[in-house]
Parts: structure tokens; sequence; C-alpha cells
């Protein structure tokens, strides 16, 4: 019995270990520059349509400017929601649930986040 305990407890240890090791880490060098392609591109996240980027050509006004993301979203979490739907927070926007309607990938998704909290 005390043995079956001990493999128990060493299972777990173990699991608990590897689920830390194995989590990707939230940013990978490049994501913000690939997360600018996305935003960018008209037939994919086309942030500049509503929103004035810097760095970004003919902006819309549509949306704030995306300036200072890291002090109006200090958790990264919440911006992330917001892109991925922002009819939880305001059901009568006009912005796309990017990640609700499958407009972007879960990849494109948090690429996109990478960059815009990098503004």
């Amino acid at each position: 019995m005390r043995k079956a305990m001990k493999l128990v407890m060493a299972a777990s240890v173990v699991a608990l270990v590897m689920s830390v090791t194995i989590t990707p880490a939230t940013a990978v060098a490049g994501d913000v520059e690939e997360g600018k392609v996305i935003a960018f591109d008209r037939q994919k996240g086309n942030c500049l349509a509503c929103h004035a980027i810097e760095g970004g050509s003919l902006p819309g006004n549509i949306g704030p400017p995306l300036v200072q993301m890291k002090s109006r979203f200090p958790d990264k979490a919440k911006l992330r929601d917001q892109i991925f739907d922002p009819t939880r927070n305001n059901p009568n926007t006009i912005m796309p649930p990017f990640g609700k309607l499958d407009l972007l990938t879960a990849e494109e998704l948090r690429k996109v986040v990478e960059f815009v909290y990098s503004l």
C-alpha cells in the first residue's frame, strides 16, 4: 500500500513537472512582427480598416487608435478576449469577433495579440 502511494505521488510530481516544462512560452521571438503582418493584412486581421496604428498606411477611424496598449490592457488575457470576441463586453460593437468566427486561427490570434500588446 505504501509503495503504491509513493508511486502515485511520484507520478503526480512527474506530471506536474512535465506540464510546466512543455507549456509553450507566451511570446516567441518574431511573434510581434508576424502579428503585425497579420494585423495589417487586408485579407486577415485588417486592423487598419478601423484603427490608426503606428507604421500602418490608410488607417480608419471607426475604432480607437491602438496606442499605449499595455496601460489600457494591463492583463494581456483581457486584450486577447477583446480581439477574440468583443461582443462579450459590448454587444453593439461593430468590431468582428476574430476568434469566435474563426476569422483568425488560434495561432494567428495569439500573434496579433502579441503585436497589439507591443504598441
